[in-house]
Order: C-alpha cells, then sequence, then structure tokens
C-alpha cells in the first residue's frame, strides 16, 4: 500500500497528493511566494487525526512538517507530509481561570473577540490573522509586550503529538521540559494540536498610530528615541519608515507618500496615556493622528498589518540600546531621501516585562534586545534573490554597532541568513533545545532549523 494510501485509510481528514484539484489551495501559504510542493498533503479534522498521521509517517521513515495559517511559511516544503491545521479551530474561554482553550488552526481575532466578552485578551500579535500557536512557540512580540512580556511567556498547556504517535500534555507539571521548549524553542518537536493561553485583565488602552510627513520623519524619529528612554513598562511602542504606493486601498492622505509611522500602546489611564504621547505629538504636524482611548479588541488596528495573503520578503533582528548616533546612521541608510527597496522598516522598543523569564524558565531568544529591527521587501517576487539581500546587508552595515548578536527566532525569517538560527537563543537555550528535541524526536520525524 503506498503512504497516501495508508494515510487514506487512517485519517478522517481530506488526504491530497499533488494531483488532486484542491492540493495548491490546501498547501497555500499566507506568503504567495512561498510555493509548498511537499509528497502529500493531509488536512487535520482532529487530534485523532494528527496522531494517527505520525503512526503512519513514522513507519514509513517520512518526515512531517505543520502549515497553519502560513504567515511563517519562508521556505518551500519539497518532501514529506505537510500537516494543515486550518480545520481545527475553535476557542473557549474560562473566564474564571482567564484560560483561553485555542486549537491549532485558529488565529488571534478568534481568540481576541472570544476574550472580549469577558472584559479579557490575549497577549498577542501586532496583527490578528496570525495564526495563534506557531507565533506562540517561536515567543511573540506583539503591541503590549514591554507590559506584558512575551506572548509565549502566557502559554500555560500544550497538547503535543509527538514522533511516537503519542498525544501528551505539556505544561509545568506534566512534561516539564518540553513545556519549557514549547515557549519559543519553536518546531521540531511534533504536532501541537492546541493550547492554554492565560489572558489578561484588560478592555480599553489608550492606543493607535500617528503618520508624519516625510520633512517631519528625521525630528520624529530623534524624539521618538529619546522619548523610549523615558518610557514607564506600561507603555509600548514602535515606529515604521513607509514607502507607500499610489494605489487606491492606501488611504488617501497616504497615498504615494514616504511617512513616518509611530504606534503606542498605553495600559492605564487615558489621560496619562495621553500625557506620555504629547512629546510624540509635540514634534510637529500630523497626516493622520489616530491615538486615543480604544478597546482592547481593537488592538491589531495600531500596526494595521496586511491581511490579505500576497508575496512577501523580510528580514529582521535586534538591536542593543540606541542614542543619536544611531539616529544619524539610520537616516542617512534609510531616511526619506535614500532609495532602497523597502516598503517597510520598522524599529520596536522592548525592555521591561520582555527581559524576565517566567519563574519556571523557558526557551524564549532575545530577552537582552532592547530594540528590534524589522524590513519588508518591496513584494515583487523577481528581487526576493538577487536585490533584497544585498540591499539590507547595506543598510545593516552601517547600523552594526548597535545590532545584537542574539535575535528572536521569530524574526529570523526562513533562516537563510548564516548563523541566524543559531543566534535565535543563547548558547546555553541552543544546546538544551537540541537535547529535548532529539528525546521526543529521535528519529528527526519533525525536521527543523535551515536546510
Amino acid at each position: 500500500m503506498t503512504l497516501i494510501d495508508q494515510l487514506r485509510s487512517s485519517v478522517a481528514g481530506p488526504v491530497l497528493g499533488p494531483d488532486d484539484a484542491d492540493f495548491s489551495t490546501e498547501v497555500a501559504a499566507w506568503n504567495t511566494a512561498t510555493v509548498h510542493t511537499p509528497e502529500v498533503a493531509v488536512g487535520l479534522t482532529s487530534e485523532e487525526d494528527a496522531a494517527a498521521l505520525v503512526r503512519v509517517a513514522a513507519a514509513a521513515g517520512t518526515p512531517v512538517r505543520v502549515l497553519a495559517s502560513g504567515h511563517g511559511s519562508a521556505v518551500p516544503v519539497t518532501d514529506g507530509i505537510l500537516a494543515t491545521t486550518s480545520r481545527l479551530t475553535g476557542v473557549t474561554i474560562d473566564p474564571a481561570t482567564r484560560i483561553a482553550h485555542i486549537n491549532a488552526g485558529s488565529r488571534w481575532a478568534e481568540v481576541i473577540e472570544a476574550a472580549a466578552e469577558h472584559g479579557l485578551a490575549p497577549v498577542a500579535g501586532a496583527s490578528d490573522n496570525v495564526g495563534c500557536i506557531g507565533y506562540t512557540l517561536g515567543g511573540g512580540l506583539g503591541p503590549l509586550s514591554r507590559t506584558y512580556g512575551f506572548s509565549s511567556d502566557w502559554a500555560r498547556g500544550f497538547r503535543v503529538v509527538t514522533a511516537s504517535g503519542e498525544v501528551v500534555t505539556a505544561s509545568a507539571t506534566e512534561n516539564p521540559d518540553l513545556f519549557w521548549a514549547l515557549r519559543g524553542g519553536k518546531g521540531g518537536f511534533g504536532i501541537v494540536t492546541s493550547l492554554d493561553f492565560e489572558l489578561v485583565e484588560l478592555s480599553t488602552l489608550y492606543g493607535g498610530s500617528v503618520f508624519f510627513d516625510a520633512p517631519q520623519i528625521a525630528d520624529a524619529l530623534a524624539t521618538w528615541v529619546d522619548w523610549t528612554h523615558t518610557l514607564p513598562e506600561t507603555a509600548t511602542s514602535s515606529v515604521a519608515i513607509l514607502r507607500l504606493p499610489p494605489l487606491e486601498f492606501i488611504p488617501e492622505p497616504l497615498r504615494g507618500k514616504t511617512v513616518l509611522s509611530a504606534r503606542f500602546a498605553f495600559v492605564g489611564d487615558p489621560a496619562e496615556g495621553e500625557r506620555l504621547f504629547q512629546p510624540i505629538r509635540d514634534v510637529g504636524p500630523t497626516i493622520i493622528d489616530a491615538v486615543a482611548e480604544m478597546p482592547a479588541a481593537a488592538i491589531a488596528t495600531i500596526h494595521n498589518d496586511p491581511r490579505d495573503p500576497g508575496p512577501g520578503w523580510d528580514r529582521g533582528g535586534l538591536l542593543t540600546d540606541l542614542d543619536a548616533g544611531f539616529v544619524e546612521a539610520f537616516l542617512s541608510a534609510a531616511g526619506p531621501d535614500q532609495q532602497v527597496p523597502f516598503i517597510a522598516i520598522e524599529l520596536r522598543h522592548l525592555g521591561g516585562a520582555t527581559q524576565r523569564d517566567v519563574p519556571e524558565g523557558s526557551a524564549v531568544g532575545g530577552r537582552s534586545g532592547a530594540y528590534t529591527y524589522f524590513m519588508a521587501g518591496v513584494p515583487d517576487p523577481s528581487l526576493f534573490e538577487t536585490v533584497l539581500p544585498p540591499a539590507a546587508d547595506a543598510l545593516l552595515t552601517p547600523l552594526q554597532p548597535w545590532v545584537s548578536s542574539e535575535t528572536t527566532i521569530n524574526y529570523a525569517g526562513g533562516l537563510k541568513v548564516p548563523g541566524s538560527y543559531e543566534a535565535s537563543w543563547p548558547k546555553e537555550t541552543f544546546a538544551r533545545l537540541a537535547e529535548v528535541r532529539a528525546t521526543y524526536d529521535p528519529n528527526t520525524l519533525f525536521p527543523y532549523g535551515p536546510a
């Protein structure tokens, strides 16, 4: 019996080969520049499906990888089995314990909506369209990170199908070594079928974004860097230089312009949030000012990340403390007068709760970072291999005095930059992760890391 026939006889969900009509739809990534071509695609409909798939794959010696929303798909899958979790949706909230039970295919929007009914909110990412599991496995830095830390700090338990086909719980009291690894270690441990995630009591916050036109960018950036050194942990902010195309879906005041967006999220009294944000407003006139008291459920509007699939290229990492020298170097390399093939170049302020590990410890890398950088390239796939990598290298060269030697795995993209995989964790953490992977997946059924 062939592999695909074995899977079809063992799994309730769809099992598709490359010749099947729905195959390309099943394996489609949110990043449309990444085209997956596995031997077999399996649409999981239950935890039992995942366990059956793993048993068949283990017996055949066929590698297994997992696709949820596809936001993390930077490298094509070209062999083995690709398990898709898009059918495993559903979120339940226990308001007494503040725990959200999140199935593997769910996105943050589902959790945010369900939690808001109880005056609660998840410590999620900037986009509510991203899958919860893959994001959390990598740590996760969102608009509230200085106040509440990495998203994975709020994970309280995982259900995992390991390489033996066994379904286990990983928590602080059950399989704690696996629990440690799943909070920031990203991949290579099994198929995570669900996540228990603690929510915070939060119904409103003071936040949003303002946009400065090109002539104000230098002053706004310099002010932002100085201002971040004064902020309490209850405030998280970021800035991004955006080179926006003259297209209809862009708000008319921003269309075709190079602008700086300053984002802000403050947990506390709105009047105090307004006072804290005033130095940014004092920079000068803004094109749009959308910072105000807002429902916590609208947190995704702070960054307004794209929701529709499309081709994407990015590179990111961590920075040490910033100063006037950084501002000068950054503007010389990426300011509004420079011609660079990036639609967005973002800086996020870290510190605060991101620097403190959870009491029982976790595998998150990047707690030493003071800021992040992130570059999104022009979404033209013809530029992805030849133009954007050297352009990114050129932009980063003058910034090297501030680039951290450590990064965090969710900012390492497709691990195409040499050394980025190893740099995603402290050396001791990297070594311990290898031990946990060897324990739970001794035959590397779930390959992870650079090819």
